[in-house]
């Protein structure tokens, strides 16, 4: 350190020096505890047939959205559906699940699902969108767009509106 300070005669710069000095010294403070807690949240396992293309095209979009995504391949898609909760009438062709408690059900928005891990409305266990509307992601292709709706799934099998989706932008 005295070396840089007899190298750089001006004062201001070997104030920055002198501070960046101290700064690399201290310990780290709990402020990356935040991040970690978004990284927890921003990843899910998505069930799925192997053979469904549309799975794979809602991965993508996922990952474009910055969540990390593991998929599982399986033929019995229905018993995991019906083991987190997803009542029959909202299914789709593939579950999401975060935090191993939240389920997202068929073509969600990533915008949507955020909105609700940041903060989970009471007695909820997560969004659906029911079968394939052509607007949803991993459906849309750019072309035809059809406004759809997001529910949230009530614990008991209840369910409500969440959200319509009524341009691509919204997604």
């Amino acid at each position: 350190m005295r070396f840089v300070m007899q190298i750089l005669p001006d004062s201001n710069f070997r104030l920055v020096i002198l501070l960046a000095a101290i700064c690399a010294l201290l310990p780290l403070t709990s402020r990356a505890e935040p991040a970690e807690a978004n990284s927890a949240a921003a990843s899910i396992v998505v069930h799925k047939s192997p053979f469904c293309l549309c799975c794979k095209e809602w991965i993508k979009h996922l990952e474009q959205n910055a969540f990390s995504v593991t998929s599982e391949n399986t033929l019995d898609t229905a018993k995991i559906k019906q083991a987190k909760g997803v009542p029959a009438s909202l299914q789709g062709c593939h579950t999401g699940v975060s935090q191993g408690q939240y389920v997202f059900e068929g073509h969600v928005p990533a915008r949507l699902i955020r909105k609700f891990l940041a903060n989970p409305p009471k007695n909820s266990i997560g969004l659906a969108v029911p079968g394939m509307p052509q607007g949803s992601p991993g459906m849309y292709r750019g072309k035809k767009f059809e406004p759809y709706n997001v529910f949230l799934i009530l614990t008991g099998g209840d369910y409500r509106l969440y959200e319509t989706v009524n341009q691509p932008e919204d997604q």
